[in-house]
């Protein structure tokens, strides 16, 4: 350096940082000399007195021209000082214990608000509902810090705070310190209201297995000059700092810890979440060293929180304390000692400690040993895949694919180990009922998957599986595997008249009436009544527990009995009855309205054709629940009965809404289309909506094979639909004379509400009558003006394609019954593939790539075996392998875009080329180049390579390019199936990545 220059940059350093004429934040924001200042050693002002400024200056309000107060302007300026308060503390690197120190709640309140606005954090979006796993890395730190902060805060909060000595009285200053203590105040409640939300989300992220990124001042330069995606700078997995994932989940787990500890004043069985995250700190914290750069913990503070749970919650064994389930795993699988890994999995099927994340984790790194030429290891694939299945299973999740595929072949073995693993993950006296239905159905699939009937009779046999299944159940599948058609007689013995049975002495008041509670004995109840009555005659034994309901229908009509002894059995009877079927346990539900319908015949037509209504609704769901699930139609009097049900028409009967849904619904779901189209009484169209709606599916499902001309019912049931969804606007004069537009969410313009519509639908299970529902709402939430990506549906076509008054439709409302529907339809057949196209499709309209993309690959893996073979063109049409390669390209996975373009009927040369150039791509690339088939493709990868001097990846498309499969000469049979064979091997590998 010569020392003219010299001179000139001594003279630019002694320059005063803050002009006269200007504030010191001005000539900041006008020089562009932040960065400077914050390089100095001792910068004069410090770093969080510069984010307390920004903040202040941004947040100050405005005054129109009328005086009158308005709020913070949005103008270039303030979004300007916001930038710079977020980019002072990206140089504080986030930390937040210097955060917390130096700002006030309100403070920092306000600049995590604005990191989270900055990192595209959805306003009004509940964080618990988002899932981090597919959000940018940006993204998911920017939440991650801010519900870190809002444990730490309201952890804070508890402990006493030492009052500082009043200095002379301001008027000025307490007013000031008045307002921020207030706007603490109110801050911290928000916080704590949602405490447990922020608690499930920092939980959810010790689940995930992937570095995060934090905005550095050079990221949030890039957000100035282009919001969004600068060159998907902003957006990839590469920008920003880089926080390692044990870092994360060190500082995680030591807030989650503190937020327990101080929980568990109050509930104290929630110390040992608070011992197992710190312990778990430890553990992390000798993984990633003390020194680490962005992991700091108060180690004497964490001994101290150790060694206060040591008390709170002594534990006999030390060791087992200091070895996690994890660390356990990960010893076994570091050793080799892979049975104890099986083990460990059947163990944690009664615990659920292990999240399921981890174990398929677990189960792929056995996977690709076992591909790597380890035959020793299928047998431990296939019992860790079977610990994986039971736990879904028991959790209510579908089986999954490798399941099915490595039990193709079952074999003694096999079983033994699949009972076993069953009979150690269920403790038959703890579990709840969901949980042993679950693990009932799933023998139940086993068995009916199995040709081999020895195999069948060893789970048959078995003694859970007769614990689970009742005799008729076990019967039922048994004679179905043998294709026997007779049907069981069941012999009803003669029942002893229900007033012949004598009463027993007279007992304590409270015990009987503890026994009455008990009881589903009918005759039972009975007994205890006639005792309680002998013993007073001033109680009003119906009233006993307030868990006995009986519809408000009824009730009246109940309650009008003058008979005492008489008004309390019917009551209770009833209470019961409906009771135990709401729970499922059909045969007390049975016994006991039939002993209310025997009691009620001598003395009340009226009760007695609601209790026949009663055991009607039973009988469809004891059959739906039965035998209705493996695909038995009803029998011929149940449907009989259901007709005269819907047919009946005396007067002054009570009726429930819920009996005529499910009449519906099981006419609907056992095809009984001839009935509700042509022969249905036309004063039930009039005066039940439900047989009205009923008879328009079930037309438009016989006219679906027709002509479009003739669908006339599908444009009644349009009709109808939309006046369902449609609001009931009202106008209303306000105090300033203008007129305001009300709109009423639940229209009484349509024959039902929309609720009731949801809650009708979710009772039916036809495929065909819940596609024909599910394509009339996608339709509906197309047809508004703002959809930019449409949904596509099967037999969408039938449907009208505009609506006259669009303002009329609550498409808010269609839009939320779409996503339920789907849901639900799901739940019913996750292998529908027109489902899953649609709930793909909602993932995309919603711009989250990851989900869309993995239901578009399930879509194509249920129609062709796990792609062995061709995916119909009618599932992947040109939209939507078009909608998968945006979403490749979102999520910068270019190589992918590029070979999804071959898919095409007509390649896109132009999109595929474009992919190929860009060099920022999170895909495999040249290990992708083996699923290109199109020899221009892989001669322009030859081109660029050699245009960018990577020799290496050029010879590996110069070896793509030369297989004898791909040569031009060859008959057209051998280059389709070169093709084919590609396709199949990539959307494997995709299945296997997105999976």
């Amino acid at each position: 350096m010569s020392a003219e220059a010299a001179d000139r940059e001594a003279a630019t350093s002694s320059r005063p940082c803050t002009p006269p004429q200007t504030s010191w934040f001005e000539f900041l924001l006008e020089e562009s000399l932040l960065e400077k200042h914050l390089r100095k050693p001792c910068p004069d002002p410090a770093p969080v007195q510069l984010i307390v400024q920004f903040l202040e200056q941004a947040s100050k309000p405005s005054v129109n021209e009328q005086n009158q107060v308005q709020p913070p302007p949005d103008n270039k300026r303030n979004r300007i000082l916001k930038l710079l308060a977020l980019k002072v503390a990206a140089h504080l690197k986030w930390d937040l214990d210097i955060l917390e120190k130096s700002l006030s709640v309100p403070v920092l309140n306000m600049l995590l608000n604005e990191l989270l606005c900055i990192s595209k954090v959805p306003p009004g979006t509940k964080h618990v509902d988002m899932d981090l796993a597919t959000l940018p890395p940006t993204t998911a730190m920017a939440i991650l810090l801010y519900n870190r902060w809002a444990i730490r805060t309201i952890v804070q909060s508890s402990f006493p705070v030492k009052q500082a000595k009043p200095g002379p009285p301001q008027l000025s200053v307490m007013n000031q310190m008045q307002q921020e203590k207030e706007l603490t105040e109110n801050i911290l409640k928000v916080l704590k209201e949602q405490a447990s939300d922020s608690i499930l989300v920092l939980e959810a992220a010790l689940k995930l297995n992937k570095d995060l990124y934090v905005h550095t001042m050079r990221t949030l330069d890039l957000l100035a000059v282009e919001p969004g995606m600068v060159n998907g700078e902003t957006e990839s997995s590469t920008a920003g700092l880089k926080i390692k994932t044990e870092e994360m989940q060190c500082q995680v787990c030591y807030d989650l810890g503190a937020a327990y500890f101080q929980q568990g004043s109050t509930n104290s069985a929630v110390y040992e979440n608070a011992r197992e995250k710190f312990f778990r700190t430890k553990e992390l914290i000798a993984e990633i060293g003390s020194l680490s750069l962005h992991c700091t913990i108060d180690e004497k503070r964490l001994a101290g929180y150790c060694q206060a749970c040591d008390v709170l919650v002594p534990s006999s064994d030390s060791t087992s304390q200091q070895l996690t389930p994890y660390s356990q795993v990960h010893i076994c699988l570091r050793s080799g000692n892979y049975q104890d890994v099986v083990k460990i999995f059947i163990e944690d099927n009664l615990t659920f400690s292990l999240p399921v994340q981890f174990r398929q984790s677990v189960l792929r790194e056995l996977f690709q040993k076992a591909q790597q030429g380890n035959e020793a290891l299928d047998e431990i694939c296939f019992k860790v895949c079977a610990c994986n299945t039971v736990r879904d299973i028991l959790e209510g999740r579908a089986i999954s694919v490798q399941f099915n595929q490595l039990f193709l072949r079952p074999n003694k073995e096999k079983i033994d180990f699949l009972l076993e693993v069953c009979s150690r993950s269920v403790n038959l006296e703890k579990a709840s009922d969901s949980l042993k239905e679950n693990m009932a159905a799933f023998l139940k699939n086993v068995c009916l998957g199995l040709e081999d009937l020895q195999y069948v009779f060893m789970i048959s046999s078995h003694e859970l599986f007769i614990t689970l299944l009742k005799d008729e159940e076990r019967k039922l599948l048994v004679d179905q595997m043998r294709k026997r058609s007779p049907r069981v007689n069941l012999c009803i013995k003669p029942v002893t008249s229900f007033y012949d049975i004598p009463a027993s002495a007279s007992v304590n008041i409270g015990q009987l009436e503890h026994q009455l509670i008990l009881s589903v004995d009918p005759w039972r109840i009975r007994q205890i009544l006639i005792e309680l009555h002998g013993m007073t005659s001033e109680r009003q034994f119906w009233t006993v527990s307030n868990k006995w309901e009986v519809p408000s229908v009824y009730s009246g009509v109940i309650l009008g009995i003058k008979d005492n002894l008489t008004r309390d059995l019917v009551y209770i009877l009833m209470a019961k009855g409906l009771h135990c079927s709401t729970v499922k346990d059909f045969s007390h539900a049975k016994q006991l309205f039939a002993a209310c319908l025997e009691l009620v015949t001598e003395f009340s037509p009226k009760l007695r054709q609601v209790m026949l209504n009663e055991m009607l609704l039973l009988d469809i769901h004891t059959h739906e629940a039965g035998t209705g699930q493996s695909g038995e139609r009803p029998p011929s009097d149940l449907i009989s009965r259901v007709r005269g049900y819907l047919e009946m028409r005396l007067p002054d009967i009570p009726l429930r809404q819920v009996i005529a849904e499910e009449c519906v619904a099981f006419m609907l779901n056992w095809r009984e289309n001839e009935y509700l189209t042509l022969q249905v009484p036309a004063f039930l169209l009039q005066n039940n909506p439900y047989v009205k709606l009923g008879q328009l599916l079930a037309a438009t499902c016989k006219e679906l094979p027709g002509p479009k001309e003739s669908r006339r019912t599908a444009k009644d049931l349009w009709e109808v639909v939309v006046q369902i969804c449609s609001v009931s606007s009202q106008h209303k004069r306000g105090n300033d004379g203008r007129v305001s537009l009300i709109k009423q969410r639940e229209s009484t313009l349509g024959i039902m509400y929309r609720s009731e519509l949801l809650s009708f639908i979710k009772k039916l299970r036809e495929p065909l009558v819940l596609t024909i529902i599910l394509s009339l709402f996608v339709k509906l939430h197309n047809v508004r003006e703002d959809i930019v990506n449409d949904i596509t549906a099967e037999h969408i076509s039938i449907w009208p394609s505009s609506i006259p008054n669009l303002q009329s439709v609550d498409f808010e409302a269609v839009a939320i019954t779409v996503k339920e529907l789907v849901r639900y339809a799901l739940s019913i057949n996750p292998n529908n593939h027109s489902w899953l196209i649609i709930q793909a499709d909602i993932y995309f309209a919603t711009n989250q790539y990851s989900a869309a993309l993995h239901y578009y690959l399930q879509a194509g893996a249920v129609c062709s075996d796990f792609f062995n073979k061709a995916v119909p063109p009618d599932v992947y049409t040109d939209q939507v392998i078009k909608r998968m390669i945006k979403c490749c390209s979102l999520l910068n996975c270019h190589t992918q875009v590029a070979i999804l373009c071959q898919f095409l009927r007509e390649i896109d040369y132009k999109t595929a080329f474009k992919s190929l150039q860009e060099q920022n791509s999170h895909d495999a690339m040249d290990s992708y180049y083996d699923y290109i088939w199109d020899v221009t493709i892989l001669e322009y990868l030859t081109y660029l390579h050699h245009k960018r001097g990577e020799t290496d990846k050029r010879q590996i498309a110069i070896k793509a390019i030369g297989q004898t499969e791909l040569n031009a000469s060859n008959p057209e049979e051998v280059l389709q199936l070169a093709a084919q064979r590609r396709k199949k091997k990539f959307l494997q590998a995709m299945a296997k990545l997105y999976f």
